[in-house]
């Protein structure tokens, strides 16, 4: 399992490496994050404790499991800002297990591939908050913490993720770790343009509609042109609030669109993508055309 850029293999472990995330957030905890990481590296590492049923049950030899995960559809990743998203689930745990210790920490994680070889894997910087409903339940909120910034991610990463989570005890060195409890897609995030000219136009007149549709890419941390992607033209009469599609294009092996129309009222036009798993959906802004 690689955690990319967020941990580094030190002494048989995974430990949070010094560049991985910004100064301002050094100081943010990152011993949960390290810690963690060190628990699911072990958990992976030590396949004979696992048995064929390990991603539906918590495994480790903290008496702590999980249940009711919950997580937004879709994380929305761009090339340089730092991106939270909210989880929330609930555990159970043991009668010799005290959630309000400073030794007890609980979190929740993201991994692409398979629970047992993960390609990759996301985390918090801090250890979730958690509400105890009862001697032994409690319900908890966290957040996994994504820096595209500093490589944490690559192109392929794109898509769908599954979510899991765990807990520590730090005196101890014991842990609870339990995947397939959710899932989530972590996209590229898009960009989408238009441009209707001329304006203004004689009515009767050809409108050429240009844009371009880029996405994130990863690895350069710039915006490219998603290629080949089918696009809505749409359109809308001045004093309208709603869009009808015009026609559907593709974008050419740059991202660029380019199509023309006949002008017969004044309106705004504007190209609509519907998304894919690794881009989400996105609306340019109507370009008003003026028609005479």
């Amino acid at each position: 399992m690689r955690i990319r850029a967020t941990v580094a293999a030190v002494s048989g472990a995974l430990a949070l490496s010094a560049l991985a995330v910004p100064a301002a957030q050094a100081d943010d905890a990152p011993s949960f994050r390290e810690a963690a990481a060190a628990a699911l590296e072990a958990d992976r590492n030590a396949p004979a404790e696992r048995s064929a049923f390990a991603a539906a049950a918590a495994i480790g030899d903290l008496d702590v499991s999980f249940s009711g995960l919950k997580i937004a559809a879709a994380v929305k990743v761009g090339t340089t800002n730092k991106v939270s998203t909210t989880v929330t689930y609930k555990i159970k745990h043991g009668a010799d297990v005290d959630i309000k210790s400073a030794d007890f920490a609980t979190g929740p994680y993201i991994y692409k591939g398979s629970y047992e070889q993960p390609v990759n894997l996301l985390l918090g910087d801090n250890p979730a908050t958690c509400t105890a409903t009862s001697a032994t339940t409690a319900t908890c909120k966290g957040k996994i913490d994504v820096y595209p910034a500093y490589d944490e991610l690559i192109n392929s990463d794109s898509g769908t993720w599954r979510a899991g989570a765990l807990a520590l005890d730090y005196a101890t060195e014991q842990f609870s770790d339990q995947g397939a409890l959710g899932t989530t897609k972590v996209q590229r995030i898009s960009r989408l343009t238009v441009n209707a000219s001329p304006e203004p136009v004689k009515k009767g007149k050809t409108i050429t509609v240009t844009g371009k549709l880029s996405r994130a890419n990863w690895e350069t941390h710039k915006y490219h042109g998603y290629s080949t992607q089918k696009v809505q033209l749409q359109f809308r009469k001045k004093n309208s609030s709603t869009y009808t599609t015009v026609k559907t294009i593709k974008t050419s092996t740059t991202g660029q669109l380019k199509t023309t129309v006949k002008a017969t009222v004044d309106g705004y036009y504007r190209y609509n993508f519907a998304g894919t798993t690794t881009t989400p959906a996105i609306k340019a802004a109507g370009d008003f055309v003026d028609v005479k």
